[in-house]
């Protein structure tokens, strides 16, 4: 796919239950990583697009009208939900495709522009968390050049780390 033909904006108001239906497509391939209660607690913090509207830019992936793809971007570390970061980052969320529109460039264009908009907003550096289960993803932030950061990792389990990555811009 032509990265011309991906065209990244932020959500409009009509689309989000669509959006949070996408999100539970895109990561419904995990639930086999989690154990039952936590996979249930993740899914409706993912699907809780509404919820993070008043503190984040939701972004969209639109590919010949319909949406392919999605990331929740905090500018300036305003979510401290997500570990401590330090003031002035910027943090990526819950980036995901819809299954139908992987493999195409889909989910890095969506960093790209998280990452425009960091430059854009004179923010130096972008922070974002991920698994070791999620495989794509990883693979995707180590080709991009984001970099350990395991001071701000997340252990919310005895036997799980979120590992965290930052880039600076």
């Amino acid at each position: 796919m032509n990265r011309n033909n991906i065209l990244i904006r932020k959500i409009r108001p009509e689309e989000l239950d669509r959006v949070a239906q996408l999100l539970k497509a895109a990561y419904q391939q995990y639930e086999k990583f989690m154990p039952a209660d936590a996979w249930q607690f993740y899914l409706s913090d993912i699907v809780d697009v509404r919820g993070r509207m008043a503190e984040s830019e939701l972004l969209v992936a639109v590919v010949n009208g319909k949406l392919a793809g999605t990331v929740t971007l905090y500018l300036g570390g305003r979510n401290r939900t997500e570990g401590n970061w330090p003031a002035g980052w910027a943090m990526a969320r819950l980036l995901g495709v819809d299954p139908e529109y992987r493999n195409k460039g889909i989910g890095h264009a969506l960093i790209d522009e998280c990452i425009r908009r960091c430059r854009d907003s004179g923010i130096k550096t972008i922070g974002l968390h991920t698994v070791s289960f999620m495989e794509v993803a990883k693979s995707m932030y180590d080709r991009m050049g984001f970099q350990c950061v395991p001071e701000f990792d997340l252990h919310p389990m005895s036997d799980v780390v979120i590992m965290a990555y930052k880039l600076d811009v």
